[in-house]
């Protein structure tokens, strides 16, 4: 029927039509930050540094862009995470963040908190101050319109930091996941995980694998890593996660074609019908209160009950601790030491009584916080009367026997060899790289990092040569590998390709910070060191975000026999004079001098026809000579830097005049011809450069650089002394006037006296004048006179 037709054409029109108006799949940036801190001087951690550069190089294969640095400062690690957050907030809402932090954790008042290298934690106040805390980050991520949020926290350890006073609780503490986040820790609240043998811990060794697996989501993930943890320590270690991520998202996918994922299923019997093995796998795998003490009910007498008691009896404690925490009442805390008034929280509890003022004997009458577990049978005590929790402690739980949950471990990480110990500051060490099984594949929605090699090469078992001038051209058809240059097959895939960039705030100050393992006096550099690679290397590190690299000339290096910038020194350009070659050790020729053109007053020399020689001078003109080398510049060089050989005479571009000096008042001389033209003097044998004379001239720098500081903190002190002995006097002046002004303050507030009347002065009797007779006139006054006395 003809209309049925035109409707089938129509139908299918619309479709099509729907079909391309439709979006495509939105883009999922993934980005990461990855921190081993293992140098603690308290107590050094020596996997957590090859852990963090374990798993960064398997969150690079999964497609993340990674950042990582090992043994931060407080200063180095919070401008880290603070840049990791700002970073997430620029990816946009379909981006997945994963942050890893390996080292030591603490907990104080139902806060975790993560401690840098140079923490110095006396006291339990100095946890604030000397340490991070995790819910800051972790709330500034959960507040970011992201696809999904990991929080990983490979810290759960017994902390070296002796503190004076009160102690803290061991472990990490009991938190809820943010939505759309996960968090997770290697071991189970209140509990401590053992101390790590190998090269590798067996938490980041289990991440690693379950990542490798595809297929799996976060939830299930994490599932898996806690079964294999548990199987691996033989119960001594059981990690723990909260999830509320529901987005859906893998870190890598499976093939359709791939073989089925063995392992672990959660079981429909009851615990009590299905055997203690599989019951106790089970019990691990749901990871709840209510699961343990079903398989303590069903199987009491069991070797692995004991396990399964100081589990449970950590996780009631530190679900009853958070219940106290949240409510942040006096009837909480007196409520949780009404349960346990020695438990790992007990001085948290008496330091929140006393910031609220309040007695830490409760009153008869108060209220008891109603918790949503029971309170702990008495055979509990045992486990919770210390402040952390040793799942493999002797004294009250034997190793269990040795129980499989998953199919056997790859072997290619069961014989993981460790990583070269890494000789720059703030980089991570980088392990041999694992690819994963032929039938994972990265899921097609995620955005390329930038620095692809391993996610473009996800089961390539290769040898990746990589060049710092810049990414060759790839050939037509082939896909673009970024820095990647050439392949050579039979190993696995170079080491320089999988570096691990580090964060933009620790780029630069990587460059300026010295390095104990390098050479004397030596300043290592994001790139690599200053003397470039060892003999014989045939990889060269790729130029990264976030790292400082030289410079190069643009275009395909014009020889390739000659070294790279970094990379066993700049190669020299051929002029007259000197013979064209690498630097020697890397470094220009000079101190400070920066490589280029030689500065002259000339113009640049034209260039030569063929055949003729640099020295043969400007058309029309006769070869002229370098002249004889005068003063200090004729001796000879120092023992050890004196090259071998014949060295070509140094011919400037044009004659050398000398300077015409024309007296004021007198007529102009005439111009001085240039002196006769000189046979040209051989200069000394030149011998091939040394990489002694880079690290001499190297060692040179650094002491002038060195001088130039001690100088310039001279003149700060002499700054600072003036500027206090300038101060020290406005202070006593200051003082004096405060002084003047109390005293005149003071007598004015004294009651004035009557002061008494003065008296005439009388005089001396010796003094005092002659008294006249009655009877003898004044003189010159004789009795008749006028004014005079009578006469008698």
């Amino acid at each position: 029927m003809p209309p049925l037709r035109y409707l089938l054409l129509a139908l299918a029109a619309l479709a099509g039509f729907v079909a391309t108006a439709l979006p495509a799949a939105a883009a999922e940036r993934r980005i990461a930050l990855v921190v081993g801190n293992g140098a603690y001087a308290a107590g050094a951690i020596p996997t957590a540094a090859n852990d963090a550069g374990l798993v960064a190089q398997t969150l690079q294969a999964a497609g993340f862009d990674v950042v990582g640095a090992r043994d931060l400062d407080e200063e180095s690690l919070r401008r880290s995470l603070r840049d990791f957050t700002d970073k997430a907030a620029a990816a946009g809402p379909d981006a997945v963040a994963f942050l890893y932090l390996s080292g030591y954790g603490l907990q104080l008042e139902n806060e975790a908190y993560f401690a840098p290298v140079d923490a110095r934690i006396e006291t339990a106040s100095d946890v604030p101050l000397q340490a991070l805390r995790v819910s800051d980050y972790v709330k500034r991520l959960a507040a970011l319109p992201l696809k999904a949020r990991f929080v990983v926290l490979d810290a759960a350890r017994t902390a070296p930091f002796r503190l004076r006073g009160d102690p803290l609780a061991g472990g990490l503490p009991l938190v809820e996941a943010e939505p759309g986040s996960l968090i997770a820790t290697n071991a189970a609240p209140g509990t401590v995980g053992p101390v790590e043998t190998g090269p590798y811990g067996a938490y980041a060794l289990a991440l690693v694998e379950m990542i490798r697996e595809g297929g799996l989501t976060p939830a299930a993930l994490f599932e898996r890593v806690r079964l294999r943890v548990a199987e691996a320590t033989r119960g001594a270690e059981v990690p723990w996660s909260a999830s509320r991520i529901e987005a859906p998202f893998v870190f890598l996918e499976r093939e359709a074609g791939a073989p089925a994922l063995a392992g672990f299923e959660p079981p429909a019997k009851p615990l009590g019908e299905i055997g203690a093995r599989e019951a106790y796998a089970a019990c691990l795998g749901r990871d709840t209160l209510a699961g343990y003490e079903e398989f303590v009910a069903a199987y009491p007498r069991d070797p692995l009950a004991k396990r399964v008691r100081a589990i449970i009896a950590a996780r009631r404690e530190a679900l009853t601790w958070r219940r106290s925490a949240l409510a942040n009442t006096p009837e909480a805390y007196w409520s949780y030491l009404g349960r346990y008034p020695r438990g790992p929280h007990a001085w948290d509890a008496r330091r929140r009584l006393s910031a609220l003022a309040a007695a830490v004997a409760p009153p008869p009458d108060y209220r008891a916080l109603a918790y949503d577990v029971p309170p702990p049978p008495p055979d509990e005590v045992l486990y919770v009367e210390r402040p952390a929790l040793f799942l493999d402690d002797p004294a009250y739980a034997l190793p269990p026997p040795p129980v499989a949950f998953l199919p056997p471990r790859p072997a290619v990480l069961v014989e993981l060899a460790p990583p070269p110990p890494p000789v720059e500051a703030y980089i991570l060490p980088v392990p041999t790289y694992v690819p994963v099984p032929t039938y994972v594949v990265a899921p097609p929605a995620v955005v390329p990092p930038p620095n692809p090699v391993l996610f473009q090469n996800l089961h390539v078992q290769t040898t990746t040569v990589v060049l710092e001038h810049g990414p060759e051209p790839a050939p037509p058809g082939a896909p673009g590998l970024g820095p990647v240059a050439g392949a050579v097959a039979g190993a696995a895939l170079g080491a320089a390709a999988a570096r691990v960039a580090l964060p933009p705030a620790l780029a630069r100050k990587a460059t300026l910070r010295p390095d104990p393992q390098g050479a004397p006096g030596q300043i290592p550099r994001a790139n690599g060191p200053v003397g470039g690679p060892p003999p014989g290397a045939t990889a060269l590190r790729p130029s990264l975000p976030g790292q400082i690299t030289p410079q190069a000339p643009a275009g395909p290096h014009p020889n390739p026999a000659q070294p790279l910038p970094g990379a066993g020194g700049i190669p020299r350009p051929a002029v007259a004079g000197r013979p064209a070659g690498p630097q020697p050790g890397g470094r220009p020729v000079g101190l400070g001098q920066i490589p280029g053109p030689i500065q002259s007053h000339d113009p640049p020399p034209a260039a030569q026809p063929a055949g003729q020689s640099p020295a043969a001078g400007r058309p029309g003109q006769p070869a002229l000579a370098a002249r004889p080398p005068q003063g200090p510049a004729a001796a000879a060089p120092p023992q050890g830097l004196q090259p071998q050989g014949v060295r070509p005479p140094i011919v400037p571009s044009r004659p050398v005049q000398p300077p015409r000096l024309v007296a004021p008042a007198q007529a102009p001389r005439p111009v001085m011809q240039p002196p006769a033209a000189q046979p040209p003097r051989l200069a000394a044998p030149a011998r091939a450069p040394r990489p002694e004379d880079g690290m001499q001239r190297m060692r040179m720098e650094q002491a002038a650089r060195q001088q130039a500081i001690q100088r310039q903190q001279a003149v700060q002190a002499q700054g600072r002394q003036r500027s206090e002995a300038q101060q020290m006097m406005q202070r006593q002046q200051q003082e004096m006037q405060d002084a003047m002004r109390r005293q005149q303050a003071q007598a004015l507030r004294q009651p004035q006296m009557m002061a008494p009347r003065p008296q005439p002065m009388q005089p001396h009797p010796s003094q005092a004048a002659p008294r006249p007779t009655p009877h003898a006139p004044p003189p010159g006054r004789g009795c008749g006179h006028p004014g005079g006395p009578p006469c008698r």
